[in-house]
């Protein structure tokens, strides 16, 4: 026995051996393949030195060779953790060096920036010809729930991204809250997040478990997956919010047969309300919210696809069962009751077993009761509903009175001519900060003007909270993890206000 994934594929290719388990650029195989692969890698990862426990990087496109690779790790019972090959060379060094990993599994274009000394394993092609070891089983490694099985590192919107570590307790806790410990009940499904996410290093055995056909993109396009959709029959369409808005943006949408989409299930926080509505009417189908983080295992709460129109348009929803949910002052942890704003934690079997290698920054984020402090604010309202304010170190101070963007972005995000929007803070010598309408207009549209946009939001905020400038640009930039990338945005302003 290995870990909870290596069991979970062993037991797939039993179950359905002829089932396609993956569809990618470099290969499709089948569920029957996977598992002697998995062997097979396993052993050759042996025979290049890697051992039960080890940490190896996994610094490799979003394809098929990523999750061989990954599953010969598993089954050698060493720990897995992806680099995202969206990162700059300096990027991925950072998180190699946090990472402190023994080896790395690479491709020849994203070796740029790996440390010198650091053994790198090839891949030439989604088998691992002429690493793997044909007919070997890696040495046998005994269960123990807390084995550790992968590393998934934060996005790094607010600096140095952080490691957190699940063991095959968290990852058997996150399949089952994912299948309730059902076998086979999956069908075609697409990949929307990059695989070192945490929406797919800790789901994977669930996707297993479901007898899923994973659609893997080494790119995520908004037309190739309207047209995987279209012709696979899709079930269930995943991602996040900025995502479904380019699926609605494709010419050629309305062109498509949508019958098969049972749902969207949208995650990283809150939609935006007229993308809600627009979606549930363009695909004829119920629509998910989903909060979580990395920390949590992609696990926290939910809206329902036929939740009332209030708890859909405005909240992330309610825990999903297992999960404990608080709102607490983050400055003195004390619990706060509805309607207070304050740090939103989560406690389940599915937050992770603490940071790699980092314990200070464990104790910080876990406290003594099991409950994850995640950063975020929010409230619970009366309806036990979760509202998504900010984040604590987002929110900006203007003449004394607090600004949580998020809030802002979600009143803008309603004005016809805008199609995406982020709001940071600008120094201001009067003010301390002021409030920048970071702007993508909808297609079709001029941007509005300062003066036009201020009266749209002065009908619903406060005088305090509207922004005092505008920035025009084709996109927001992201993260490699897909993430809006605020230290950015933050960082062209204090340049733009000439502050250092």
């Amino acid at each position: 026995m290995a870990g909870i994934l290596s069991d979970i594929v062993r037991e797939a290719a039993q179950r359905f051996p002829d089932r396609t388990a993956i569809v990618a650029a470099d290969a499709t195989l089948t569920y029957g393949e996977l598992d002697p692969l998995a062997d097979s890698v396993g052993a050759g990862l042996a025979a290049a030195g890697i051992r039960a426990g080890d940490l190896v990087s996994l610094v490799l496109p979003s394809n098929a060779a990523y999750i061989v690779g990954f599953l010969g790790l598993a089954r050698l019972g060493a720990v897995a953790t992806g680099v995202s090959p969206r990162y700059t060379a300096a990027e991925r060094a950072k998180v190699v060096a946090k990472a402190s990993p023994v080896a790395a599994m690479v491709t020849d274009d994203l070796a740029e920036g790996l440390p010198a000394d650091l053994p790198l394993l090839r891949a030439t092609d989604a088998r691992w010809t002429g690493l793997r070891r044909d007919g070997a089983v890696p040495p046998p490694v005994e269960f123990r729930e807390d084995l550790p099985e992968t590393v998934v590192f934060t996005s790094g919107t607010t600096g140095t991204p952080k490691g957190a570590l699940f063991t095959s307790r968290q990852i058997a806790a996150i399949t089952q809250m994912d299948t309730g410990g059902s076998w086979g009940h999956g069908g075609p499904q697409i990949v929307s997040t990059g695989l070192p996410h945490i929406g797919f290093m800790t789901k994977l055995a669930g996707y297993f478990q479901s007898g899923a056909t994973l659609h893997v993109l080494e790119r995520w396009r908004a037309k190739d997956v309207l047209e995987i959709v279209n012709r696979e029959r899709v079930p269930i369409i995943g991602g996040v919010a900025a995502q479904v808005a380019l699926l609605l943006a494709v010419p050629e949408f309305d062109t498509y047969d949508f019958s098969c989409v049972q749902g969207l299930i949208v995650g990283a926080g809150p939609s935006q309300a007229a993308l809600i509505r627009e979606s549930k009417a363009r695909f004829g189908c119920g629509y998910s919210v989903r909060y979580s983080s990395t920390e949590s295992g992609g696990l926290g709460t939910m809206t329902a696809f036929d939740a009332p129109k209030e708890e859909t348009l405005h909240t992330v929803g309610r825990p999903r069962p297992g999960t404990d949910l608080e709102i607490r002052d983050p400055d003195t942890g004390k619990v706060l009751g509805p309607n207070e704003v304050g740090q939103i934690c989560l406690r389940s079997p599915a937050i992770m077993a603490g940071y790699w290698n980092d314990p200070e920054n464990t104790a910080v984020a876990i406290d003594s009761e099991g409950f994850l402090r995640t950063g975020d604010l929010g409230l619970i309202g009366a309806d036990g509903c979760l509202r998504v304010t900010g984040r604590i170190g987002e929110m900006f101070i203007r003449g004394g009175y607090n600004v949580f963007p998020l809030e802002v972005e979600a009143v803008l995000l309603h004005h016809p001519a805008i199609a995406n929007v982020a709001v940071v803070p600008r120094p201001d010598a009067t003010m301390g900060e002021i409030g920048v309408a970071v702007i993508v207009p909808r297609a079709g549209h001029e941007p509005p003007s300062l003066e036009e946009l201020r009266t749209f939001a002065r009908e619903s905020l406060a005088a305090y909270k509207v922004p005092e400038a505008i920035r025009v640009v084709d996109e927001l930039p992201l993260t490699g993890m897909d993430k809006l990338d605020r230290t950015a945005l933050r960082a062209y302003e204090k340049d733009a206000a000439g502050v250092n």
